[in-house]
């Protein structure tokens, strides 16, 4: 008797095709219920797209939260579309079933996957429609990361014409430090990013630098003019410190803490507090870039001057998570435990000594393949594909935010091709 098929081998064997129209509106009427007045979105329209309606094209947007289904697919009512969704999503059951019969296509994030692209292949060349977040994962800064690396490549491939929303208030709505909602205003503009023809006559690195410059945007940023006050139900910086871990007045690692409005330094009691606006509102005495956006990129720089140092590394025990072979994670989790080890980071690239499934259980990825992790709620853990297999890791200190600097900034110094935008050189 042959050996039952695994979730994943399932997964992988699927020919996806354009979604049931009548499914996809259903969705959408009931996401429209249930969220457009509760987040307050907004779209205006920057350019005329009625004569792209009823046609094959790609819709890209700035991957601003975990919500952004809801801020994109319906500014293009009545059309419909197969959304590009990470991997291991598929294997959560309050999300399973949902995403198969949508003919969702799965896309293992920062890595080479012949099969997604194929697929989005396929459903475009049937006369479907794509949207792709191209980012890759949720915005962690609340600003844009670089598009994934081959996002140009794809566009240039596919050929059809390419239509855009940016969100404006997506991440403060739902920041990726907490997963508590906090609604406000969310305003989505929407238009036409290149047409066929523009796509014929560029390359596909000009494709790739055009989808930066044009989706990027900063939600602290916009909130400065746009003034809209979000709900954070008292607790709007709690878990803050898990993203900005580093002190910006005594430069210490992993000494911030949060609860409730305040983020304050344990090591010498730098204190700031945030107001319904997302206002970083420093206590006297204490000093604190303007927004949490650049507050971001000071740390930022300062562990890439950490990496430059000779002999650095970043060593940590963690947990293992893996996804199951058969049935679904429950109870929204991302992955079950199933290993534990010692994680490294170091000049030549990451390694991971320990267990799994009860067996010994070693690797190691050249840090040149290595242009950053996913996140796939918060940033409480991060995760990277080994051999095609999803390998979730779940620090002892609350350093998940670290592990993801220092490993892009190594891969940046050590010549990796994933780069940082252009003009923050």
């Amino acid at each position: 008797m042959s050996e039952k098929l695994t979730e994943q081998e399932k997964l992988e064997k699927r020919m996806l095709k354009p979604v049931n129209k009548t499914a996809f509106r259903a969705l959408v009427h009931v996401a429209n219920a249930l969220f457009k007045k509760k987040y307050g979105v907004n779209f205006t329209y920057a350019d005329d797209i009625k004569p792209y309606l009823g046609t094959s094209y790609v819709v890209v947007s700035n991957h601003a939260s975990r919500i952004d289904y809801v801020f994109t697919a319906p500014a293009f009512w009545p059309d419909t579309f197969n959304f590009v969704v990470g991997y291991n999503e598929f294997f959560r059951s309050h999300l399973a079933a949902i995403l198969r019969v949508m003919q969702v296509v799965p896309k293992k994030n920062f890595v080479q996957q012949p099969y997604s692209i194929r697929q989005m292949i396929r459903i475009v060349r049937a006369g479907g429609r794509l949207i792709i977040l191209p980012e890759g994962m949720s915005s962690i800064s609340g600003a844009n990361q670089p598009c994934a690396l081959g996002s140009g490549h794809l566009l240039k491939h596919l050929g059809v014409p390419v239509l855009y929303t940016k969100i404006a208030g997506g991440y403060l709505t739902a920041p990726k430090y907490n997963l508590e909602d906090r609604p406000g205003r969310v305003d989505v503009t929407v238009g036409v990013l290149l047409t066929a023809e523009q796509i014929s006559g560029m390359t596909a690195d000009e494709i790739q630098r055009y989808l930066d410059e044009k989706l990027w945007h900063d939600d602290y940023e916009w909130n400065k003019t746009a003034r809209v006050k979000f709900d954070g139900h008292g607790r709007i910086a709690q878990n803050m410190h898990q993203l900005l871990f580093w002190c910006p007045r005594c430069g210490e690692d992993l000494a911030m803490e949060s609860e409730g409005d305040t983020i304050r330094c344990r090591k010498c009691g730098n204190t700031a507090h945030v107001n319904e606006y997302y206002d970083l509102i420093p206590e006297p005495g204490s000093e604190f870039p303007e927004t949490q956006r650049l507050w971001f990129d000071a740390q930022r720089a300062h562990v890439r001057g950490l990496v430059e140092q000779e002999g650095f590394e970043l060593r940590e025990h963690v947990r293992l998570g893996t996804l199951p072979k058969h049935g679904f994670l429950k109870q929204q989790k991302t992955s079950e435990i199933t290993g534990e080890g010692e994680l490294l980071l170091d000049r030549e690239g990451l390694h991971f000594d320990g267990t799994n499934g009860g067996e010994p259980y070693s690797f190691f990825i050249p840090i040149k393949h290595l242009p950053t992790y996913g996140m796939c709620t918060d940033v409480s853990r991060f995760y990277t594909f080994v051999d095609g297999e999803f390998n979730e890791f779940y620090p002892e200190r609350e350093s998940a935010e670290l592990w993801m600097m220092a490993t892009e900034e190594m891969h940046r110094a050590r010549g990796g091709l994933w780069r940082d935008f252009e003009w923050k050189k």
